[in-house]
């Protein structure tokens, strides 16, 4: 039986996403609103929804899990230093150029329209290929959320797996469909915050549980000494009895497989509209530190929950699934009203990246498709609803997909690699190479996403992380078909100009009339 305090500020949290959603309904009244929030994000709410939904569920399920299952090894710490990196790179390089960009390109609103208007390309096959790749991998990066909100109320309310499974995607659907984008971003402001708080505060109780770090070092080397060693590597699975045992050095693919995560930054949709929808380009400098801030300790708090998991449940009482040992420690430690808001910050997590795949999924049926192939002079109105019905669509095949289970981690991993080769190497030669052209950049979307697919597949030969080969082949096929085809008009290459002057210090765009 659930503590009632558990229960009520859980229910309290569940509440207050669906209000949020009702009241944020009556300030959407253009596709530009329910998309993009009118691009007006001040920079803290850019920052915290950014990373919020970036992170989702595996932060507090996928991460903690990986390292109570492997210890200090390839997820601890090499795939933290990678998505850190990434994150500081992509604020860094990728953030001001991209708002810039889209808003000089005809004022584009989904990454699709922005490489279809930045290239000119009157065929429309850009925009389609990429629209449809969008759509593709989200379906599983979406699906990973609700397998994750599935685990929760799975775990939570101890009711079974598929109506856990319901229960959570009804929710998201509520706020999303409604609310749009502006009660995303406003409840993934809310929700980067509570999962912060959740990741310092838990790291924290358990150590003072557990009478300090020496002797949670103690108890895990006891167990097994390859767990606090970054290059070996440990395998667990608790259907085969097998309970962290040593698989030997993690080798230079293992690492260059976990680094590589941070490449998976440069191509993320519902990252980077974030950074189109930005207020101002003077607010991306402050951004960048609230985010890389935010996303170093949460990362460090995540993989030390996990990793301190193993000295609390030990070898006699092993997880069943790994992924529940947040689930589960949170409330052996604290007070339940604390252990209800540290659980609520799982749920916190899994809806500020489900709800942010749904609306950029949305925009790209309605956008892309709708507006653009069947309804040209569609009202604003009769978008808003297309895109709500298109999150309603979305949801449905989504929550088909998550019906198998499976681990959270494995999809975004999937997910993740899908959009980083698909369209990081795009997004970079876009923003950086004025030579690139629109054979280039497609050839790049098709090889990245394709490679990565095939290379799924095959069984990621060699233990490679498919964003790897993705990734370079992708940004080998933009340099390639770009140097053979026709150098870019001279208005393409002003644009260009125009958008490097606007990324340089000091710069701003025109305010709208």
């Amino acid at each position: 039986m659930v503590p009632i305090p558990i229960m009520s500020t859980f229910i309290a949290y569940l509440i207050f996403m669906v209000i949020v959603g009702i009241i944020t309904y009556k300030m959407t009244y253009t596709l530009d609103d329910y998309v993009l929030a009118g691009r007006g994000l001040n920079k803290w709410v850019a920052a915290m929804s950014a990373q919020a939904s970036d992170m989702s569920g595996w932060l507090l399920l996928g991460l903690p899990g990986a390292a109570y299952a492997s210890g200090m090894g390839q997820w601890s710490i090499w795939m933290c230093i990678g998505l850190a990196t990434g994150t500081m790179l992509n604020w860094q390089f990728i953030a001001k150029k991209l708002r810039a960009y889209t808003e000089l390109a005809g004022d584009s609103i989904t990454l699709s329209e922005f490489f279809s208007n930045r290239f000119r390309d009157k065929s429309e096959v850009l925009r389609i290929v990429s629209a449809l790749f969008i759509l593709v991998f989200f379906l599983f990066y979406t699906a990973s959320g609700l397998v994750a909100g599935g685990k929760l109320f799975e775990s939570f309310l101890g009711v079974d797996y598929y109506l856990a499974l319901t229960i959570g995607t009804i929710v998201i659907l509520i706020y999303t469909f409604v609310g749009g984008f502006i009660a995303v971003t406003w409840l993934d402001f809310v929700n980067g915050i509570l999962m912060f708080f959740a990741l310092i505060i838990a790291p924290i109780g358990v150590v003072s549980h557990l009478g300090g770090l020496s002797d949670v070092f103690a108890e895990i080397g006891s167990i097994n000494p390859d767990l606090l060693d970054i290059t070996r590597g440990v395998n667990y699975n608790y259907t085969d009895d097998i309970f962290w045992e040593s698989t030997g050095p993690i080798g230079a693919i293992g690492i260059i497989s976990a680094l590589a995560w941070g490449l998976g930054y440069f191509g993320q949709p519902h990252i980077l509209a974030r950074f189109m929808a930005i207020k101002s380009l003077r607010a991306i400098k402050t951004s960048r530190l609230i985010a890389v801030i935010w996303v170093v300790l949460t990362l460090m708090g995540a993989s030390m929950v996990g990793f301190m998991g193993i000295s609390i449940f030990g070898e006699e009482a092993p997880l069943y699934d790994s992924e529940w040992v947040f689930l589960e420690l949170v409330p052996l430690i604290f007070n339940p009203w604390i252990a209800g808001i540290l659980l609520a910050a799982v749920l916190a997590a899994i809806m500020s990246t489900v709800d942010s795949q749904l609306l950029v999924s949305s925009s790209a049926l309605t956008q892309d498709f709708y507006r653009r192939f069947l309804r040209k002079d569609a009202t604003e109105k009769e978008l808003v609803w297309g895109g709500r019905i298109s999150v309603l669509i979305i949801t449905l095949i989504a929550y088909y997909l998550a019906w198998e289970e499976g681990h959270v981690l494995e999809l975004v991993e999937y997910a993740w690699a899908g959009f980083g080769a698909t369209f990081g190497p795009a997004v970079i030669a876009s923003l950086f190479w004025k030579r690139t052209t629109r054979n280039g950049a497609l050839a790049g979307i098709v090889v990245g996403g394709l490679t990565v697919i095939l290379w799924e597949i095959l069984g990621t030969p060699f233990g490679l992380y498919e964003i790897v080969p993705g990734f370079i082949l992708s940004l080998v096929a933009i340099i390639i078909f770009s140097l053979i085809d026709d150098e870019p008009s001279q208005e393409i290459l002003e644009e260009f100009e125009r958008s490097q002057e606007l990324s340089q210090p000091g710069a701003e765009l025109p305010e709208k009339e």
